[in-house]
């Protein structure tokens, strides 16, 4: 026997019953959450679900994108352990005490809604009484619309990729294509509280890698600067030795080593404690060697604002390849998937391209692009735009206002840098 408790004065809307309506089963593995650590989120969720829920503090979110405001029944498949739990349900600013006693899954009905707008959904459960160690096992939700009305969006397939999240670009179109250029300089601040765990901001992006900052632990953050080789793998092991990323230096406390899975080649990092708040600069020079043909050099150069000096992180050397800096860009990704859940979000300001005559050409405009996980609507958490005087991207935290692809974009012209070249550190 099942008893529904309601709290508070609970406004039901009432849900008229289409001829035909259709149910969508939003699965919890890839569409729910906790707000506490990475840790939790992946002790409490797996591709079975919702298990091993034991803490009362603890409550679980549900997430699903509504592309229409219209009424809608929702159920919640749901067994217990024991003989009897008690969950509390908070949706649409409306809550309600369910006691469950199947200990089979069954699908629980949880009313009749009408959403206040269009957009993200959140449904949250937190455990009230327990008569075992965990409070529910819950597989996920279903919900009912008219077979007529958009199909409710969420993650079905690619798990792993869903529960990153989206990833964002801005690309900077250049102007003038008949010169050649050997610098590209940018300049980067993250918000404060949007420097969460699993976050790359990636500054200076180019045709053949990439050069930024992340958040790779609750202690740690680094610099990170790589190189693509030539060869398509993304095991790392079988590139041909004439195709491999040759390290030519590094600075001082710079890792070195290979990198696979999204591609292979040479990687780089400083372990470095950057901060919110605070603007970092990044400079990128990008050379076809005088001495080997069809051969490029790469360096990397992160500028300490505490020490007011610029740090070199690496520089690389890729065969097979006759090029200048080529599609500068940025990204903003989440490569941790229990961190999901967590905004993220980051300035991008003041790009500019050096051509081999040395002169700047400012990058003022920027074109807004996004990944798989975006363009098959898995997930709508990505935006970009332009907030005084700079380009922005935003990610993840199941926010609602997704960006149209292939926006554009203009900031205003700044100064152009000023950095001195020649004083540049070689280790």
């Amino acid at each position: 026997m099942r008893v529904l408790l309601f709290i508070g004065s609970l406004l039901w809307t009432s849900f008229a019953v289409a001829n035909q309506t259709t149910d969508y089963f939003i699965p919890s593995y890839g569409n729910s959450a906790t707000s506490h650590s990475i840790s939790v989120n992946k002790k409490l969720i797996s591709d079975a679900g919702i298990t091993h829920w034991q803490d009362s503090t603890i409550p679980v979110n549900h997430y699903f994108y509504l592309p229409t405001k219209a009424a809608f029944n929702l159920k919640l498949r749901v067994k217990v352990t024991g003989e009897q739990s008690q969950l509390k349900v908070d949706f649409n600013q409306q809550s309600q005490l369910i006691a469950l006693t199947n200990q089979q899954y069954k699908d629980i009905d949880l009313g009749e809604f009408m959403p206040e707008q269009i957009g993200y959904q959140q449904l949250q459960l937190t455990g009230i009484a327990k008569t075992a160690e965990t409070f529910a096992d819950i597989q996920g939700l279903i919900i009912t619309l008219d077979t007529e009305l958009p199909a409710p969006l969420y993650v079905k397939d690619d798990i792993y990729w869903g529960r990153r999240g989206p990833s964002v670009h801005l690309n900077y179109p250049i102007n003038d294509t008949s010169k050649s250029y050997q610098w590209f300089y940018s300049e980067l601040t993250v918000p404060h509280g949007y420097d969460h765990q699993g976050a790359y901001f990636m500054a200076n992006g180019f045709a053949e890698g990439y050069f930024g900052i992340q958040v790779n632990s609750e202690t740690e953050r680094r610099v990170l600067f790589s190189v693509w080789s030539p060869f398509q793998t993304d095991d790392p092991t079988a590139i041909p030795n004439n195709m491999r990323i040759q390290l030519l230096a590094k600075g001082q406390n710079v890792y070195t080593g290979k990198f696979g899975n999204e591609g292979s080649g040479g990687q780089s990092y400083l372990i470095f404690p950057w901060q919110a708040e605070q603007t970092y600069r990044f400079l990128l020079k990008v050379n076809p060697t005088d001495n080997l043909v069809n051969h490029t050099d790469y360096s990397a150069y992160f500028y300490d604002p505490l020490n007011e000096g610029w740090l070199f992180i690496a520089s690389f050397r890729r065969p097979n390849t006759n090029t200048y800096v080529a599609r500068p860009h940025s990204f903003l990704e989440n490569f941790i998937p229990d961190a999901g859940q967590f905004e993220r979000k980051a300035l991008y300001g003041n790009q500019w391209l050096r051509d081999t005559e040395g002169k700047w050409h400012a990058l003022t405009k920027a074109r807004f692009t996004y990944d798989a996980t975006a363009a098959k609507q898995s997930r709508m958490d990505y935006q970009g735009g332009t907030h005084n005087g700079q380009f922005y991207l935003r990610n993840t935290g199941f926010f609602t206002g997704p960006t149209k692809l292939q926006s554009q974009f203009e900031r205003m012209t700044t100064a152009e840098p000023d950095v001195d070249l020649s004083a540049l550190p070689k280790h």
